[in-house]
């Protein structure tokens, strides 16, 4: 249990580097735009997959969330990276920034789902 709390709280650290790396201007833009799009879904309140449904509901939490971060911290050059890593070892209150523009993209694609099964079902109903 303490190896998980581990490296849960490592992970917790990355996310922060790739958040600040996606600010930083020697970060190529490619680098900048998905390390945004993975800081921003670590961030979101909401997840794409919610945590109810088995196994499915952690799968984002398990691995998406570590891989994109993973990659992101592969493409960061390596001199930004170690400063970036002081940055956010700095930074590290506890409290993790919510970013509720990324929440309600996730609620408008989960709507956008619903309208459509409820709209596909209608549709095969009064057939």
């Amino acid at each position: 249990m303490e190896r998980l709390k581990q490296w849960a709280s490592r992970l917790k650290k990355q996310i922060v580097i790739v958040y600040l790396a996606s600010k930083d201007h020697r970060v190529p833009w490619h680098t900048k735009i998905l390390g945004l799009l993975v800081a921003a879904y670590a961030f979101s309140p909401i997840d794409l997959i919610p945590d109810f449904i088995p196994v499915l509901g952690y799968l984002d939490d398990v691995i998406l969330v570590p891989l994109g971060v993973w990659i992101v911290l592969k493409l960061i050059p390596k001199p930004v990276l170690q400063e970036l890593k002081v940055k956010a070892e700095e930074m590290s209150s506890g409290n993790k920034p919510k970013n509720f523009v990324a929440a309600a993209i996730i609620v408008l694609i989960w709507l956008m789902i619903i309208v459509g099964a409820t709209y596909f079902i209608l549709d095969k109903w009064n057939r």
